[in-house]
């Protein structure tokens, strides 16, 4: 997988910068993976999508990726590192399987499109409900979502079926010892770094427009190693 090239970069970052982080997430999606439509990117499964802005992400910024996140009971904020390789050796690619059978009901992996179709509803169990017999092939009432073990056996089976369409990670807290998963939200992560370096370039044209008049593709074709220089000697002037 290319990494986008900083004219690029810059393209995803203008086009999803208004866009629901589910639209982002596709985006990023459609341009690691070329070789499938994007008519048929919202209705793949999860893994699939998150399987490629792994690769996108470790392509355009390496496999290591520095990450923070909360305490939920103490607020004491959490640094560590996660390596993209063994984020997917470790996830796996599923058992084989594209359906689910559970008490005589069939389901199949999760898509972006279910997620989208949830996104608005405020109550997390009604969501989940939703969101589960969403992924059912085979039709009929709602009436299993109300029983919780064959919701929970579902949630199973889904996250065996398609690993990767939920990164979870174990984390312990060192100032009180909490433990708990949280998830790894590779859309929107990839997304930051994306919005980060956009920021970064723009603010280099800038300053070399300003200096020396030049356009911002003139300025994009050089390297950044040849940038660099020329921001060095605007900074000394």
């Amino acid at each position: 997988m290319r990494a986008p090239s900083e004219a690029e970069l810059l393209a995803l970052w203008e086009r999803g910068r208004t866009r629901h982080p589910i639209d982002r997430a596709l985006l990023l999606g459609g341009f690691a993976r070329p070789d499938l439509p994007s008519s048929r990117l919202p209705d793949l499964p999860l893994g699939v999508i998150n399987t490629a802005l792994l690769g996108l992400r470790e392509a355009s910024f390496g496999p290591r990726i520095e990450a923070y996140l909360d305490c939920e009971r103490c607020g004491e904020r959490l640094e560590f590192a996660l390596d993209s390789r063994q984020l997917l050796a470790c996830t796996g690619q599923g058992d084989g399987r594209s359906e689910l059978e559970v008490a005589g009901f069939r389901f199949r992996p999760p898509s972006s499109r279910d997620l989208a179709a949830v996104a608005g509803e405020h109550d997390v169990e009604t969501a989940s409900r939703k969101f589960l017999d969403r992924c059912r092939v085979d039709g009929g009432n709602t009436a299993w979502t109300e029983d919780a073990d064959l919701r929970a056996e579902v949630e199973a089976g889904l996250e065996a079926l398609d690993p990767m369409a939920d990164i979870a990670l174990e984390l312990a807290c060192e100032a009180c010892g909490h433990r708990w998963v949280a998830g790894l939200d590779i859309g929107a992560l990839l997304w930051e770094e994306i919005e980060a370096r956009a920021r970064a370039l723009l603010t280099e044209v800038h300053r070399l427009a300003r200096a020396y008049g030049w356009t911002e593709p003139e300025i994009l074709a050089l390297s950044p190693e040849r940038r660099a220089i020329y921001l060095e000697m605007v900074d000394a002037s």
